[in-house]
């Protein structure tokens, strides 16, 4: 007996060993090498010199890394809620009975098809001031006067507008199915249960819906929260991190050090330092979580 199941778990690694040698060589080695760069003067031809902690010394005093960090923060507050609030209302309207409902799950999911750079392209589109699609409907309709441009990619707070209803309709796609099938999982039974005791669609939703939804909710806060903190390429396209890098989010920073600045080790120590962040925010949330659960 023990002979058979020794033989199964042999087996079991070797399918598995393909996949195994793949990770460890394209994702394991390179977060160790990764450690190893934040510790030296590394250049993208050479290592120069060991610094020790020096980077992380450096990175605490540099003003543009906290500023890209609470960039990347603002974003993440903005478009958390917003898309939460947003799939949720998506998913009801492609789980009501309806002939539109094929057509209203085909249309919500679509965008989130799109690669980033197609995605961030149309962005730049939509927005720009003089031919953009959002200023001429806006003349259309009369809300914007004839000779008035609104500039949505060069001031500050409506570039945030601009690349956080990009973002929004670009990936609710994923959290709306995430949410449908959560819905669907929900029996009819309960439903037809509360409306024998005379509970209203309103009281269906927010007795209902929404605290079984709960659980699912949890596991798209964090995701968004993590995908948010990851923003890149739409800014870097729509804004370049402008205007006067006020929407440069850390991933750019990053980026630019790296590869422009020719300083990896620094922006190796910049990167393992937003891992941190981001492993503290999800420890933190799993453990509000499991402190809710046990209440």
């Amino acid at each position: 007996m023990k002979m058979n199941k020794l033989r199964a778990d042999v087996q079991a690694l070797l399918f598995l060993l393909p996949f195994l040698v793949v990770y460890f060589m394209f994702t394991i080695w390179p977060m160790i090498k990764g450690v190893e760069m934040s510790f030296y003067k590394w250049t993208l031809i050479k290592k120069m010199k060991y610094v020790g902690v020096g980077n992380y010394e450096r990175m605490f005093q540099d003003h543009d890394f906290w500023a890209s960090i609470w960039h990347s923060t603002i974003f993440v507050i903005i478009t958390t809620p917003l898309m939460i609030v947003l799939a949720i209302i998506l998913a009801l309207i492609a789980n009501r009975n309806s002939r539109l409902q094929r057509f209203y799950r085909s249309v919500f999911f679509i965008p989130s098809i799109l690669s980033v750079a197609v995605a961030s392209f149309l962005g730049l589109f939509v927005f720009q001031p003089y031919t953009g699609l959002v200023n001429s409907l806006l003349h259309l309709v009369k809300l914007l006067p004839e000779n008035s441009e609104i500039f949505w990619l060069s001031e500050t707070n409506l570039a945030w507008i601009a690349i956080s209803l990009l973002t929004l309709w670009w990936t609710v796609g994923f959290n709306f199915i995430l949410y449908l099938s959560a819905m669907q999982d929900v029996s009819e039974e309960v439903y037809e249960a509360a409306r024998l005791d005379g509970a209203s669609d309103a009281q269906l939703f927010w007795r209902i819906t929404l605290p079984l939804l709960s659980p699912i909710t949890k596991t798209i806060t964090m995701l968004q929260i993590i995908a948010s903190f990851k923003v890149f390429m739409q800014i870097y396209v729509m804004t370049g991190g402008g205007p006067l890098d006020q929407t440069r989010p850390v991933i750019q920073l990053i980026w630019q050090t790296g590869f422009r600045k020719n300083d990896l080790g620094y922006a190796a120590a910049m990167s393992y330092m937003l891992f941190a962040i981001l492993l503290v925010l999800s420890g933190l949330q799993y453990w509000i979580n499991n402190r809710k659960e046990a209440n």
